[in-house]
């Protein structure tokens, strides 16, 4: 049934179009919803991602985060909730994410895109402390988190904003340090093609395939680690 999750998030594909050698397609989401209501996955998470920091030469929980939004567009079942990003131009909802210096994540949640990244720090600090003891000491953040209202709302919960901002004289691509992290985990959760684009009638599911396929992500790692490859 795991593998059956698995194959709905990297190919895309709705449940009812789920090959005829998975379980069907109806006990497979009705046990996904129950993994996901014990919050099993959240607990996945933690536990690979110590693994994975341990295998680093690194302490099990991190000291330090990486956090940023992404957009998804929108499409005819997730249509309700869009919102509208002018900056970007683009109608759906934004992924708010945070992610240890290695890219594993940490928390997340999802928003209509017209949401203002400032005003989830405090939301988004909350869940980063909780997932990991309150060891997080130093958040990365692009120039969209500047000003005292997000600085102040991390600050509530133990945690220091630094701004990562952009070369005054930019020409071209320029990788900025620690933010490039984040993004890279961004680019890893779109090889999954059911989170390309916002499919999901409700924001909870959104994020719980995202955390579903981050899960993936950490054990095809934590498997390489084990076999040497």
């Amino acid at each position: 049934m795991f593998n059956g999750l698995r194959y709905v998030v990297r190919s895309g594909c709705p449940w009812r179009l789920m090959p005829h050698d998975l379980p069907p397609w109806f006990v497979v989401y009705q046990q996904a919803q129950r993994w996901l209501s014990a919050g099993c996955f959240e607990q996945r998470a933690e536990d690979l991602r110590a693994v994975l920091r341990l295998a680093a030469g690194r302490a099990p929980e991190p000291a330090a985060a990486v956090l940023d939004s992404r957009t998804l567009r929108s499409s005819p079942e997730s249509g309700a909730r869009a919102g509208y990003h002018g900056a970007k131009r683009k109608k759906g909802s934004k992924l708010h994410m945070a992610v240890d210096t290695l890219g594993h994540l940490l928390a997340l949640h999802v928003t209509p895109a017209d949401a203002d990244d400032r005003a989830q720090m405090g939301r988004l600090a909350k869940a980063v402390q909780v997932a990991t003891g309150e060891s997080v000491e130093v958040a990365f953040v692009d120039q969209g988190y500047t000003g005292e209202k997000p600085a102040t709302a991390a600050r509530e919960h133990g945690i220091a904003l630094e701004v990562v901002k952009l070369p005054e004289a930019k020409r071209g691509f320029v990788l900025l340090p620690r933010r490039w992290v984040v993004e890279r985990s961004f680019a890893w959760a779109t090889r999954f093609r059911r989170l390309v684009k916002d499919y999901e009638r409700y924001a909870s599911a959104l994020a719980d395939l995202h955390l579903v396929a981050f899960v993936c992500l950490m054990l095809r790692q934590a498997a390489q680690l084990a076999t040497g490859s």
